[in-house]
């Protein structure tokens, strides 16, 4: 079974909404099943991609804060 493929967005730097808008752009792109790792510097981060997965059917594998660079990794529905 082929790995399923994993794109990655910088949105180190940008402040709400820009990291979930470059988020949602970079999924509209995707095939389900296909992942998504965004990189960001904003806090907020860690509740906005909790809240979009719920509302939006994506899956949010994993959320994690590395000393203030917070990583995203999303599953295309």
């Amino acid at each position: 079974m082929p790995s399923s493929l994993v794109q990655e967005v910088d949105a180190t730097g940008l402040q709400c909404p820009m990291p979930l808008l470059m988020a949602k752009r970079a999924l509209n792109a995707l095939a389900s099943g296909d992942q998504l790792r965004v990189i960001s510097t904003d806090q907020g981060s860690l509740r906005d991609f909790q809240v979009f997965a719920q509302q939006s059917g994506h899956r949010l594998l994993a959320s994690e804060d590395r000393d203030g660079l917070y990583i995203h990794l999303l599953e295309k529905a």
